[in-house]
C-alpha cells in the first residue's frame, strides 16, 4: 500500500507547487489564496492542506523549486572539465542571469523573493550555503591546478559569494538595474586578482 501511495503522493505535492507557481506569477502571493490552487486542480482545500499546512509552506515549496533550478545549473558548470578560472566567471554570470532573468521586470515573483527575505526562511539560507559550497568547489579545483591560491578555502568562497551578492540577490539587481557600477565581468576580474597566485620574492 505504501509503495503504491507514496508517488501519488508526490506527484500531488509536485502538482500543487507548479500550480502554485504560475498562480503567484499571475496574480501575486498575497492575492493568491489557497482555494484558488484548490480550485484549479478540482480539489478542496482541505485536500491541499493534507499535502502543505500553509499558504507559506507552499510559498516556501516553490521557492525552493526555483533555488533548485540555479543549484542544478550550477552543480552542472561546477563539474564541466577543464580549467577552473573560466568554469568559475561562467558560474557567477548564469547564477547572475537566472535571477535577473527569473525576477527582475516580474513585480509577482519580485514579491514572492521579498516576502522569502523576510520571512529568513531557512530554504533561502539552506540555498546561499548551496552556492557557496559549489563555488568554493570550483576555487578548491583552481588551487589544485595552480590557476588560484587560497589558503582558506571556505573564506575564499564566503568573500567570493558576498563580493558577488549584487549581482546575485534578486532585490539587490532590481535596484541597480539603472545605477551607475561596476559591471559584472568587472567584479568577476576584481576578485579573481584577490585569487591569483602570489608570486615569490
Amino acid at each position: 500500500m505504501t509503495l503504491i501511495s507514496e508517488p501519488v503522493e508526490t506527484d500531488t505535492r509536485e502538482k500543487i507547487l507548479v500550480v502554485a507557481e504560475r498562480l503567484f506569477r499571475q496574480i501575486g502571493y498575497q492575492k493568491t489564496t489557497v482555494a484558488d490552487i484548490a480550485k484549479e486542480l478540482r480539489m478542496s482545500p482541505a485536500n491541499v492542506y493534507r499535502f502543505f499546512d500553509s499558504k507559506k509552506s507552499i510559498h516556501e515549496g516553490v521557492a525552493r523549486t526555483l533555488m533548485g533550478e540555479v543549484e542544478v545549473e550550477a552543480r552542472r558548470i561546477a563539474a564541466q572539465p577543464g580549467p577552473a578560472k573560466p568554469r568559475l566567471r561562467e558560474l557567477l554570470k548564469t547564477i547572475n542571469r537566472m535571477n535577473t532573468e527569473r525576477y527582475v521586470g516580474d513585480s509577482k515573483l519580485h514579491e514572492m523573493v521579498e516576502i522569502a527575505m523576510e520571512e529568513d526562511w531557512d530554504v533561502c539560507v539552506a540555498h546561499i550555503e548551496c552556492c557557496t559550497g559549489i563555488i568554493g568547489e570550483v576555487i578548491a579545483q583552481g588551487v589544485a591546478s595552480g590557476e588560484f591560491e587560497a589558503p582558506d578555502l571556505p573564506l575564499a568562497a564566503l568573500c567570493t559569494c558576498t563580493g558577488m551578492i549584487r549581482f546575485f540577490h534578486p532585490q539587490m539587481i532590481a535596484q541597480a538595474v539603472n545605477k551607475p557600477s561596476a559591471t559584472i565581468e568587472q567584479m568577476i576580474d576584481f576578485l579573481f586578482r584577490a585569487l591569483e597566485p602570489r608570486k615569490a620574492n
